[in-house]
């Protein structure tokens, strides 16, 4: 199985177990990814140490002089 296919085979059996996705936010929202044909995507993880880590990632690459970013948990009906 690919890289991918792995983590979303791990993302996919995270959220049936706990039936919450976790985003990254801050004070003004989430950051968003559009790509070139103008397609917004917001990402979700699927454990809060996964959120953290990609907080930390676009807080030094995007935010470097605002507060911090952290993870937020959605839960649903499964």
């Amino acid at each position: 199985m690919a890289q991918s296919g792995s983590q979303a085979a791990a993302f996919f059996r995270d959220v049936r177990q706990s039936s919450v996705v976790w985003l990254v936010r801050d004070d003004d929202g989430s950051p968003t990814h559009l790509s070139s044909d103008g397609t917004r995507s917001l990402p979700f993880w699927s454990t809060s140490p996964r959120a953290q880590r990609a907080a930390k990632i676009w807080l030094l690459s995007n935010w470097p002089a605002q507060g911090a970013c952290c993870g937020a948990h959605v839960s649903g009906d499964p």
